[in-house]
């Protein structure tokens, strides 16, 4: 049914649950999993003044975020390996998480996209949005949503 399981986890307690879930779901179809993560990119400068020393943030910003990415999947294969299932580790920066999910599910031939949401209901979809609406407004692969 399905073979190749994307999980996108941000290092939150939400994900830590796609991770156990996706797990525990590629283990009884015996599919593999790719443990996904997308990080932003540094904030541009505030004013002409800051950008100077744009370089520098820039870089200082990029070790940060490549180190929550090690991090966080790093905890994630070490649950893999403790499940026995094939996992493979992807990280990249993007302006948007969305269109990051779908462009490493189709590159890396995922059929099921895993993933959690934080439930805000109407309201905190108008405040903040939803990554999982946009998400699945933008692929074409089943998704599995917890809550």
């Amino acid at each position: 049914m399905f073979d190749h399981l994307l999980v996108p986890v941000d290092g939150s307690d939400l994900s830590d649950k796609a991770m156990h879930a996706g797990l525990a779901l590629a283990r009884r179809l015996g599919a593999r999993v790719t443990g996904f993560i997308v990080e932003p990119f540094a904030p541009p400068p505030a004013s002409i003044g800051e950008g100077y020393a744009y370089g520098r943030i820039t870089k200082t910003h990029d070790e940060s975020v490549r180190a929550h990415a090690d991090e966080v999947l790093g905890r994630f294969e070490r649950l893999a390996a403790e499940a026995g299932v094939p996992f493979q580790r992807v990280s990249v920066q993007a302006n948007s998480v969305e269109d990051a999910i779908v462009d490493a599910a189709v590159q890396h031939q995922c059929d099921l996209i895993v993933m959690v949401t934080h439930g805000r209901g109407v309201f905190g979809e108008l405040l903040w949005g939803s990554h999982t609406k946009n998400l699945m407004s933008r692929t074409k692969l089943p998704v599995l949503v917890l809550h």
